[in-house]
């Protein structure tokens, strides 16, 4: 027992100092990085290094296995040493080389590689514990193929191992027998273990990852990154007379340094071809009153089958003031934003079906609840919103049907999809409201899947996206890893945009003008080529701030999708022949503006929103011209899943519901 409390000891104070040093390291590596990470000038752009050089330092947790009794030809224990473990310093200078534009790239570090450790304690033929550990070492040489596969620090890397012994010393250390108190101690024996390999060729695999400490653009480019690596016992058999082999993990943290070069400006013409197009934006005193289409679903969170806590729920008393035709007056004034201020209305959806059927007695709802978790989760779903219903609103529980399902009717998730399946799964956990009373559902709908009747809302005060400036670059998707905007006014002020990927951007006139009515602007476009090289354009437009409308006029629909498209058109086809057509006025714009959720392809949703958009137009086009009217001026465009665009955020799934949209904007001739 005094031996095994010796060998813990000697194993917790040897993890104590390896700790210390890895710590040292981190403290290090910070220091270091505060002193030799100046700030550059704005003005001067480097490119990403593609050498780094740096220190790598930690912890080898060496696990022994096999045997080892003759140490040298002087000494032999009476018994062999099988299993045993300990930790060892790992450190060493390290080079790497990954081009910026790669996912590949080579390392290599070489330096001080120890695997010392104990093995696990024997007893002798005369009953005497002994204790045998070594401090075996090596100088390694390790190159490795580097993999980063994502846009994240991830990386993995693997390849060969090149040690070199330079220690190879054991101490052996028998102990007394336990029954005779009195025996003397046995001195230790130290020496050299005989038939030790001079080189050793085994292998290695790992990952790490890397983390900034300097901001990108500088010159001087710092990385901590921290590593695990795996050394498998092929190959690490130390000695040849014998069969002891060594595994080992190592777990550190490497300090890198790079140097960018920096981005000469050249102008190389018909790499992409930059525009802008900015309204004019002349004050028209137009407001548009919104019909604002009430999805039939209330959405569920995940492991809960209570009302979420961003829905708006009303005490007993709250009731008798509740009116759903004031709830975009009652809205926060700090909320702004489409999706903010709308979600309000939304969020209300319970509020507004407890006073329609409170103030329509002969009217009758159904409430489904699915849930993956089974139909009892969903009809414990459903029975939340039932109670909430006629415990605060004072509905008549005869008057409440309740179901649960596993799956709704027309499910998000289909059979055999296998991408964005969590979101589809969330869109799927919701609960239904069902009715056969048109008084409310939304005109010329029916069925488990229609939605309830329309609010209207007044006063949109945000700038509509066609206010908007649009900076197009044309080809810059292809031709830049990423491209910046430099806009000047008339008075020399600077303003940076940027940076940005996509073909066009779109941006608030207010963000640019500020409190400006109105300003000539000289616009600069920087694009750095996926080569390194920097592209300039330059171009120049006059801004007009999009103000606020005082007077009403204009009128904006909105159509909202499943998630199988299919059958939206035709399900809309008679509203929008019926209900939206009638309320465009001679000479009017009308603007189709076609918008898909986050889901799936960014591609195909781009193709689905145009599409989408074009379907609703065909549909008026053929209902004005049955009426003889060619007098209606259309202007479409799909945005797909542009999140400048979107009407709505995708963090929840009823926005994610509602941005599968088409929106209608009626504008009057002047």
């Amino acid at each position: 027992m005094i031996h095994n409390n010796k060998l813990t000891k000697r194993s917790h104070n040897t993890w104590s100092l390896y700790n210390l040093n890895i710590k040292s390291l981190v403290i290090a590596a910070l220091i270091i990085t505060g002193f030799h990470a100046p700030i550059q000038a704005q003005d001067i752009q480097y490119t990403k290094p593609s050498w780094y050089f740096g220190v790598a330092g930690g912890a080898n947790f060496n696990f022994f296995r096999g045997s080892s009794q003759q140490m040298n030809s002087d000494f032999t224990s009476p018994v062999a040493f099988h299993d045993g473990n300990g930790v060892g310093l790992f450190i060493a200078p390290l080079l790497e080389y990954r081009p910026a534009d790669s996912k590949w790239g080579v390392m290599l570090q070489a330096g001080y590689d120890n695997r010392r450790g104990s093995f696990d304690e024997v007893t002798t033929p005369c009953n005497c514990p002994a204790d045998l550990k070594t401090n075996l070492s090596y100088i390694t040489v390790e190159p490795s193929l580097r993999f980063a596969p994502f846009k994240s620090g991830l990386y993995l890397y693997g390849g060969p191992r090149l040690a070199f012994n330079v220690d190879k010393s054991f101490t052996y250390q028998l102990g007394t027998n336990p029954a005779l108190p009195n025996q003397a101690n046995n001195p230790e024996v130290k020496g050299d273990f005989s038939g030790v390999k001079e080189t050793i060729l085994s292998m290695q695999i790992g990952a790490g990852y890397d983390i900034a400490l300097s901001s990108e653009g500088n010159k001087n480019q710092f990385i901590l990154s921290p590593f695990v690596a795996f050394h498998p016992y092929f190959g690490q058999n130390p000695r040849s007379s014998e069969t002891w082999n060594i595994t080992t993990v190592r777990a550190g943290i490497a300090l890198k340094f790079g140097r960018g070069k920096k981005i000469e400006a050249v102008v190389i013409d018909g790499e992409s071809e930059f525009s802008i197009n900015s309204p004019s934006n002349n004050p028209e005193n137009r407001r548009v009153s919104e019909i604002f289409p009430i999805r039939n679903y209330v959405f569920f969170d995940t492991g809960s089958n209570k009302i979420p806590s961003r829905y708006e729920l009303l005490r007993k008393e709250q009731v008798k003031d509740f009116k759903e035709d004031q709830l975009n007056v009652s809205a926060p004034e700090n909320l702004s934003g489409r999706s903010k201020r709308q979600m309000i209305v939304y969020y209300n959806v319970l509020n507004i079906l407890g006073d329609r059927i409170q103030k329509n007695p002969s009217t009758n709802i159904t409430l489904v609840g699915s849930s993956d978790k089974g139909a009892e989760d969903g009809l414990a779903m459903a029975t939340s919103i039932k109670v909430y219903l006629v415990d605060v609103f004072g509905i008549s529980p005869d008057r409440i049907a309740i179901e649960g399902r596993v799956k709704p009717v027309n499910p998000s998730e289909k059979e055999g999809g296998t991408r964005d399946l969590v979101l589809l799964r969330e869109g799927d956990r919701r609960v239904s409201i069902e009715s056969n009373s048109p008084i409310l559902l939304m005109e010329f709908q029916s069925g488990p899947d229609a939605p309830l009747k329309p609010v209207e809302i007044n006063a949109l005060k945000e700038a509509p996206l066609e206010s908007y400036v649009t900076f197009n670059n044309v080809g810059a998707k292809e031709a830049f890893s990423s491209w910046s905007m430099e806009i000047e006014d008339e008075n020399g002020k600077v303003q940076n945009f940027g940076p940005y990927t996509e073909d066009s951007v779109s941006i608030p006139g207010k963000s640019i003008l500020g409190s400006r009515p109105e300003g000539d602007y000289k616009v600069k476009m920087i694009g750095i080529t996926k080569s390194g090289n920097l592209s300039e354009k330059e171009a120049s437009t006059h801004l007009t701030l999009w103000v606020p409308a005082k007077v009403e006029e204009g009128i904006r629909y909105s159509i909202i999708y499943e998630f199988n498209e299919s059958k939206a058109i035709s399900i809309y086809e008679k509203y929008l022949t019926e209900i939206v057509t009638p309320k465009i006025p001679n000479g009017a714009t009308v603007m189709i503006k076609g918008h898909t959720d986050v889901i799936g392809n960014e591609t195909y949703n781009q193709a689905l929103s145009l599409a989408r958009a074009n379907d609703v137009k065909m549909i008026i086009q053929n209902s004005l011209a049955k009426s003889g009217r060619t007098d209606v001026n259309f202007i479409v465009n799909g945005y797909g899943e542009n999140q400048n665009s979107a009407p709505f955020e995708n963090k929840f799934p009823e926005e994610r519901f509602y941005n599968r949209t088409v929106i209608i904007d009626i504008v009057p001739a002047k």
